[in-house]
């Protein structure tokens, strides 16, 4: 009980201090896998993560020109918590119970290759429903309305009662 009064303490005080810094007001609030886990234990919700790397052209583009879009960024910090993994970090991290550490063979941090499924494909964005949930990948460079539909299927919880394809039937995008 200790340890939630702790980390829910802790997202507050993040949440105050962010929520504070104007230059940065429209953009997304990247957390750490340490503060998704704790934010996620206080409130769930869906977890999105942008998988990387430094050498990464498109990566950048798609920071440039999707995830710094007034809209997007909007969209995310209010339905979902945001990961940046960097997928060939040389980092031990926790998630979810599991421990992941480099991996020779991939030459990319085992979270990474959990993520994509052994399919490293950058930048690749995964979708996970909980934070325990199978991960849903969504390889290459997506622009601001090709991330729409995946962001509201997830963000408004359309995935516990359609598959993707029935609800992009019916989905009209507006960015």
């Amino acid at each position: 009980m200790q340890k939630v009064r702790f980390y829910s303490t802790l997202l507050i005080m993040f949440l105050l201090i962010t929520s504070f810094d104007n230059d940065n007001k429209d953009k997304i609030h990247w957390l750490t896998i340490t503060e998704i886990q704790a934010a996620y234990k206080a409130s769930p919700k869906p977890v999105i993560i942008d998988v990387y790397t430094g050498w990464c052209g498109w990566c950048k583009v798609m920071d440039r020109e999707t995830y710094s879009k007034d809209n997007v960024a909007k969209y995310i910090n209010e339905h979902f918590y945001a990961l940046k993994l960097n997928a060939e970090s040389k980092e031990s991290f926790e998630f979810n119970g599991r421990k992941f550490n480099f991996n020779t063979e991939y030459q990319a941090n085992d979270l990474a290759v959990y993520l994509l499924n052994g399919q490293m494909s950058f930048p690749t964005t995964v979708f996970l429903s909980g934070i325990d949930a199978a991960p849903a990948p969504l390889a290459g460079y997506l622009k601001p309305n090709e991330i729409e539909g995946p962001l509201k299927f997830f963000g408004e919880g359309v995935y516990q009662t359609k598959t993707f394809p029935q609800f992009a039937q019916s989905f009209s995008g507006t960015w």
